[in-house]
Protein backbone atom coordinates (compact mmCIF):
# COMPACT_ATOMS: atom_id res chain seq x y z
CA UNK A 1 0.00 0.00 0.00
CA UNK A 2 1.40 3.28 -0.71
CA UNK A 3 1.32 6.80 1.39
CA UNK A 4 1.87 10.44 1.07
CA UNK A 5 5.55 11.33 2.74
CA UNK A 6 5.59 11.69 6.17
CA UNK A 7 8.31 12.38 8.96
CA UNK A 8 10.02 9.31 10.38
CA UNK A 9 8.30 10.19 13.68
CA UNK A 10 5.04 10.44 12.24
CA UNK A 11 5.58 7.08 9.84
CA UNK A 12 6.39 4.75 12.98
CA UNK A 13 3.18 6.18 14.38
CA UNK A 14 1.04 5.19 11.32
CA UNK A 15 2.74 1.80 11.40
CA UNK A 16 2.37 1.48 14.80
CA UNK A 17 -1.66 2.16 14.59
CA UNK A 18 -2.18 0.10 11.26
CA UNK A 19 -0.37 -2.87 12.20
CA UNK A 20 -2.41 -2.88 16.09
CA UNK A 21 -5.46 -2.27 13.65
CA UNK A 22 -4.54 -4.85 11.35
CA UNK A 23 -4.11 -7.75 14.50
CA UNK A 24 -7.21 -6.83 16.09
CA UNK A 25 -9.40 -6.73 13.16
CA UNK A 26 -8.38 -9.80 11.26
CA UNK A 27 -9.03 -11.63 14.60
CA UNK A 28 -12.25 -9.90 16.01
CA UNK A 29 -14.39 -10.64 12.52
CA UNK A 30 -13.58 -14.73 13.87
CA UNK A 31 -14.00 -13.84 17.35
CA UNK A 32 -17.97 -12.31 17.02
CA UNK A 33 -18.56 -15.46 14.48
CA UNK A 34 -17.84 -17.35 17.29
CA UNK A 35 -19.76 -15.39 19.82
CA UNK A 36 -22.85 -15.20 17.61
CA UNK A 37 -22.50 -19.56 17.02
CA UNK A 38 -22.31 -20.23 21.13
CA UNK A 39 -24.72 -17.36 22.01
CA UNK A 40 -27.18 -15.91 19.62
CA UNK A 41 -27.99 -12.92 21.09
CA UNK A 42 -25.95 -10.60 19.02
CA UNK A 43 -27.24 -7.27 20.84
CA UNK A 44 -26.63 -8.60 24.41
CA UNK A 45 -22.56 -9.68 22.97
CA UNK A 46 -21.99 -6.48 21.71
CA UNK A 47 -23.60 -4.34 24.90
CA UNK A 48 -21.27 -6.70 27.06
CA UNK A 49 -18.27 -5.48 24.41
CA UNK A 50 -18.86 -1.62 23.90
CA UNK A 51 -19.86 -1.83 27.92
CA UNK A 52 -16.59 -3.42 29.11
CA UNK A 53 -14.82 -1.05 27.00
CA UNK A 54 -16.10 1.74 28.65
CA UNK A 55 -16.00 0.59 32.06
CA UNK A 56 -12.40 -0.75 31.32
CA UNK A 57 -11.33 2.90 29.64
CA UNK A 58 -12.99 5.12 32.48
CA UNK A 59 -11.52 3.20 35.52
CA UNK A 60 -7.48 3.67 33.89
CA UNK A 61 -8.44 7.02 33.86
CA UNK A 62 -9.78 7.65 37.14
CA UNK A 63 -6.33 5.68 38.35
CA UNK A 64 -4.31 8.13 36.10
CA UNK A 65 -2.97 4.96 33.87
CA UNK A 66 -4.39 6.99 31.11
CA UNK A 67 -5.75 10.34 30.03
CA UNK A 68 -9.54 10.04 29.60
CA UNK A 69 -12.33 13.52 28.46
CA UNK A 70 -15.00 13.53 30.82
CA UNK A 71 -18.77 13.89 29.25
CA UNK A 72 -18.97 17.22 28.51
CA UNK A 73 -22.14 18.49 26.33
CA UNK A 74 -20.30 20.21 23.62
CA UNK A 75 -18.47 16.59 23.17
CA UNK A 76 -21.34 14.43 23.29
CA UNK A 77 -23.31 16.40 20.94
CA UNK A 78 -21.25 15.70 17.84
CA UNK A 79 -20.40 12.04 19.43
CA UNK A 80 -23.91 11.04 19.31
CA UNK A 81 -24.40 10.53 15.76
CA UNK A 82 -20.88 9.18 15.90
CA UNK A 83 -22.20 6.37 18.66
CA UNK A 84 -25.08 5.87 16.13
CA UNK A 85 -23.17 5.52 13.14
CA UNK A 86 -20.53 3.14 15.06
CA UNK A 87 -22.88 0.91 16.45
CA UNK A 88 -25.14 0.82 13.25
CA UNK A 89 -22.13 -0.45 11.35
CA UNK A 90 -20.78 -3.24 14.00
CA UNK A 91 -24.51 -4.23 14.50
CA UNK A 92 -25.41 -5.17 11.12
CA UNK A 93 -21.69 -6.75 10.88
CA UNK A 94 -22.67 -9.47 13.69
CA UNK A 95 -26.44 -9.76 12.04
CA UNK A 96 -24.23 -10.50 8.96
CA UNK A 97 -22.06 -13.30 10.15
CA UNK A 98 -25.78 -15.10 11.66
CA UNK A 99 -26.57 -15.68 8.12
CA UNK A 100 -23.54 -15.81 6.10
CA UNK A 101 -20.06 -17.09 6.10
CA UNK A 102 -16.65 -15.15 7.28
CA UNK A 103 -15.55 -14.90 3.41
CA UNK A 104 -19.36 -13.32 2.29
CA UNK A 105 -18.45 -10.36 4.63
CA UNK A 106 -14.92 -9.85 3.78
CA UNK A 107 -15.58 -9.72 -0.14
CA UNK A 108 -18.05 -6.98 -0.03
CA UNK A 109 -15.46 -5.45 2.73
CA UNK A 110 -12.75 -5.33 0.81
CA UNK A 111 -15.54 -2.92 -2.01
CA UNK A 112 -16.51 -0.30 0.13
CA UNK A 113 -12.98 1.84 -0.42
CA UNK A 114 -15.10 2.33 -4.18
CA UNK A 115 -17.59 4.18 -2.41
CA UNK A 116 -15.49 5.83 0.34
CA UNK A 117 -12.77 7.08 -1.86
CA UNK A 118 -15.77 8.96 -3.70
CA UNK A 119 -17.04 9.90 -0.89
CA UNK A 120 -13.44 11.77 0.52
CA UNK A 121 -13.13 13.47 -2.48
CA UNK A 122 -16.83 15.30 -2.00
CA UNK A 123 -16.46 15.44 1.45
CA UNK A 124 -13.01 15.22 2.99
CA UNK A 125 -11.12 17.06 0.48
CA UNK A 126 -9.00 14.59 -1.12
CA UNK A 127 -8.13 13.88 -4.81
CA UNK A 128 -9.52 11.42 -6.57
CA UNK A 129 -7.77 7.76 -6.74
CA UNK A 130 -4.83 7.86 -9.30
CA UNK A 131 -4.56 5.33 -12.19
CA UNK A 132 -3.14 2.60 -10.25
CA UNK A 133 -5.86 2.92 -7.72
CA UNK A 134 -8.38 3.52 -10.02
CA UNK A 135 -7.18 -0.02 -11.75
CA UNK A 136 -7.00 -1.88 -8.08
CA UNK A 137 -11.04 -0.28 -6.80
CA UNK A 138 -11.85 -2.24 -10.75
CA UNK A 139 -10.47 -4.89 -9.57
CA UNK A 140 -12.47 -5.10 -6.08
CA UNK A 141 -15.80 -4.70 -7.90
CA UNK A 142 -14.60 -7.46 -10.17
CA UNK A 143 -13.55 -10.04 -7.34
CA UNK A 144 -16.50 -8.83 -5.49
CA UNK A 145 -19.15 -9.24 -8.50
CA UNK A 146 -17.09 -12.52 -8.98
CA UNK A 147 -17.61 -14.27 -5.65
CA UNK A 148 -21.48 -13.64 -5.05
CA UNK A 149 -21.81 -14.91 -8.58
CA UNK A 150 -20.15 -18.79 -7.14
CA UNK A 151 -21.03 -18.09 -3.34
CA UNK A 152 -22.43 -21.85 -2.85
CA UNK A 153 -23.77 -21.07 0.39
CA UNK A 154 -26.23 -17.81 -1.24
CA UNK A 155 -28.66 -17.03 1.47
CA UNK A 156 -30.85 -13.81 0.90
CA UNK A 157 -31.35 -13.04 4.32
CA UNK A 158 -27.53 -12.85 4.93
CA UNK A 159 -27.08 -10.73 1.67
CA UNK A 160 -29.98 -8.48 3.21
CA UNK A 161 -27.89 -7.92 6.32
CA UNK A 162 -24.77 -7.49 3.88
CA UNK A 163 -26.36 -4.50 1.76
CA UNK A 164 -27.63 -2.21 5.17
CA UNK A 165 -24.57 -3.06 6.38
CA UNK A 166 -22.80 -1.45 3.39
CA UNK A 167 -24.72 1.31 2.89
CA UNK A 168 -24.29 1.96 7.04
CA UNK A 169 -20.16 1.16 6.92
CA UNK A 170 -19.33 3.69 3.86
CA UNK A 171 -21.29 6.59 6.08
CA UNK A 172 -19.45 5.55 9.39
CA UNK A 173 -15.95 5.37 7.50
CA UNK A 174 -16.53 9.01 6.71
CA UNK A 175 -18.06 10.52 9.41
CA UNK A 176 -16.11 9.18 11.90
CA UNK A 177 -12.81 10.37 10.14
CA UNK A 178 -14.80 13.48 9.93
CA UNK A 179 -15.31 13.45 14.24
CA UNK A 180 -11.71 12.44 14.48
CA UNK A 181 -10.53 15.64 12.75
CA UNK A 182 -12.80 18.24 14.28
CA UNK A 183 -13.86 17.00 17.87
CA UNK A 184 -10.69 18.05 19.90
CA UNK A 185 -10.10 15.38 22.42
CA UNK A 186 -7.82 15.22 25.29
CA UNK A 187 -6.44 11.92 24.04
CA UNK A 188 -7.36 9.03 21.92
CA UNK A 189 -8.80 7.15 24.59
CA UNK A 190 -11.59 9.88 25.04
CA UNK A 191 -12.70 8.96 21.65
CA UNK A 192 -13.30 5.15 22.37
CA UNK A 193 -14.48 6.12 26.07
CA UNK A 194 -17.16 8.51 24.15
CA UNK A 195 -18.04 5.87 21.42
CA UNK A 196 -18.54 3.43 22.98
CA UNK A 197 -20.12 4.60 26.57
CA UNK A 198 -22.66 6.23 23.90
CA UNK A 199 -23.44 3.43 21.66
CA UNK A 200 -24.79 1.29 24.76
CA UNK A 201 -27.74 3.03 25.62
CA UNK A 202 -29.68 2.63 22.07
CA UNK A 203 -28.36 -0.98 22.03
CA UNK A 204 -29.61 -1.91 25.34
CA UNK A 205 -32.72 -0.61 24.35
CA UNK A 206 -32.38 -2.90 21.20
CA UNK A 207 -31.81 -5.80 22.69
CA UNK A 208 -35.10 -6.10 24.85
CA UNK A 209 -36.98 -5.33 21.53
CA UNK A 210 -35.47 -8.55 19.70
CA UNK A 211 -36.61 -10.12 23.15
CA UNK A 212 -32.78 -11.29 24.04
CA UNK A 213 -32.73 -11.44 27.60
CA UNK A 214 -35.21 -14.02 27.12
CA UNK A 215 -31.66 -15.66 26.29
CA UNK A 216 -30.05 -14.95 29.01
CA UNK A 217 -32.36 -16.43 31.44
CA UNK A 218 -30.42 -19.86 30.84
CA UNK A 219 -27.05 -20.44 31.59
CA UNK A 220 -24.49 -20.11 28.71
CA UNK A 221 -22.24 -22.78 28.11
CA UNK A 222 -18.45 -22.25 28.51
CA UNK A 223 -17.62 -22.17 24.70
CA UNK A 224 -19.97 -19.19 24.96
CA UNK A 225 -18.20 -17.32 27.67
CA UNK A 226 -14.99 -17.91 26.34
CA UNK A 227 -15.99 -16.68 23.27
CA UNK A 228 -17.74 -13.43 23.80
CA UNK A 229 -14.92 -13.13 26.46
CA UNK A 230 -12.57 -12.78 23.77
CA UNK A 231 -14.58 -11.35 21.59
CA UNK A 232 -14.53 -8.38 24.61
CA UNK A 233 -10.91 -8.07 25.09
CA UNK A 234 -10.14 -7.56 21.64
CA UNK A 235 -13.17 -5.06 21.41
CA UNK A 236 -10.93 -3.10 23.60
CA UNK A 237 -7.97 -3.28 21.45
CA UNK A 238 -9.77 -2.40 18.60
CA UNK A 239 -11.40 0.47 19.39
CA UNK A 240 -7.77 2.06 20.31
CA UNK A 241 -6.06 0.90 17.49
CA UNK A 242 -9.24 2.14 15.41
CA UNK A 243 -9.57 5.23 16.41
CA UNK A 244 -5.99 5.68 16.54
CA UNK A 245 -5.41 5.01 13.14
CA UNK A 246 -8.73 6.95 12.00
CA UNK A 247 -6.46 9.77 13.29
CA UNK A 248 -3.53 9.57 10.97
CA UNK A 249 -5.08 8.78 7.90
CA UNK A 250 -7.52 9.01 5.13
CA UNK A 251 -10.85 7.10 5.43
CA UNK A 252 -10.10 5.59 2.51
CA UNK A 253 -6.69 4.37 3.20
CA UNK A 254 -8.04 3.27 6.58
CA UNK A 255 -10.91 0.88 4.96
CA UNK A 256 -7.95 -0.51 2.68
CA UNK A 257 -5.64 -1.07 5.95
CA UNK A 258 -8.99 -3.11 7.22
CA UNK A 259 -9.14 -5.61 4.26
CA UNK A 260 -6.03 -6.46 3.24
CA UNK A 261 -5.44 -8.03 6.73
CA UNK A 262 -8.41 -10.59 6.39
CA UNK A 263 -5.97 -13.21 4.73
CA UNK A 264 -5.15 -14.27 8.97
CA UNK A 265 -9.03 -14.45 8.89
CA UNK A 266 -9.42 -16.27 6.15
CA UNK A 267 -7.00 -18.73 7.31
CA UNK A 268 -8.02 -18.99 10.80
CA UNK A 269 -11.57 -19.50 9.10
CA UNK A 270 -11.16 -22.30 7.17
CA UNK A 271 -8.77 -24.55 9.95
CA UNK A 272 -11.43 -23.82 12.96
CA UNK A 273 -14.76 -25.13 10.73
CA UNK A 274 -16.43 -25.51 7.68
CA UNK A 275 -18.31 -22.84 7.43
CA UNK A 276 -16.34 -21.12 4.50
CA UNK A 277 -16.27 -20.42 0.24
CA UNK A 278 -15.76 -22.56 -2.56
CA UNK A 279 -12.38 -22.15 -3.42
CA UNK A 280 -13.42 -20.24 -6.77
CA UNK A 281 -14.52 -17.98 -4.46
CA UNK A 282 -11.62 -17.43 -2.52
CA UNK A 283 -9.83 -16.43 -5.62
CA UNK A 284 -12.35 -14.38 -6.14
CA UNK A 285 -11.82 -13.01 -2.71
CA UNK A 286 -8.13 -13.05 -3.15
CA UNK A 287 -8.21 -10.74 -6.02
CA UNK A 288 -9.45 -8.22 -3.77
CA UNK A 289 -7.47 -8.65 -1.41
CA UNK A 290 -4.22 -7.98 -4.08
CA UNK A 291 -6.18 -5.27 -5.25
CA UNK A 292 -7.06 -3.48 -1.56
CA UNK A 293 -2.96 -4.16 -1.28
CA UNK A 294 -1.67 -2.14 -4.16
CA UNK A 295 -4.33 0.97 -3.43
CA UNK A 296 -2.52 4.09 -2.38
CA UNK A 297 -4.16 6.90 -0.32
CA UNK A 298 -5.02 10.00 -2.58
CA UNK A 299 -3.31 13.21 -1.08
CA UNK A 300 -5.28 16.03 0.15
CA UNK A 301 -6.21 18.89 -2.73
CA UNK A 302 -3.87 21.43 -3.17
CA UNK A 303 -6.67 24.04 -2.23
CA UNK A 304 -7.00 22.10 1.32
CA UNK A 305 -3.67 21.89 2.04
CA UNK A 306 -2.46 25.44 1.47
CA UNK A 307 -5.45 26.34 4.06
CA UNK A 308 -4.36 24.07 6.39
CA UNK A 309 -0.71 25.67 5.95
CA UNK A 310 -2.48 28.98 6.41
CA UNK A 311 -4.16 28.09 9.41
CA UNK A 312 -0.57 26.82 11.20
CA UNK A 313 1.04 30.78 10.43
CA UNK A 314 -1.98 32.18 11.26
CA UNK A 315 -4.03 30.36 13.74
CA UNK A 316 -7.36 32.28 14.55
CA UNK A 317 -7.53 34.40 18.18
CA UNK A 318 -9.52 32.93 20.34
CA UNK A 319 -13.45 34.04 20.74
Amino acid sequence: MGAQKVAPTENAGVAMACMGYMLCSSLMLIANKLAVHFFAAPGIVLILQLGLTAVCVKAAGMAKLIVVDDLEWAKVKPYTLVAVAFLSTIYTNIRTLQYANVETFIVFRASTPILVSIADWIFLGRELPGVQSALCLLGLLLGACGYVFTDKNFEVKGYLWVIVWYSVFCFDQIYLKHAADTVKMSSNWGKVYYSNLLACVPLLILAVGNQEVDIISEAPSFSAIIAVGLSCVLGVAMSYFAWLARSLISATYFTVVGNTCKIITIIINRVIWDKHASNTGLGFLLLCLVAAYYYKQAPKRKSIQQEVKMDKLNPKSPV
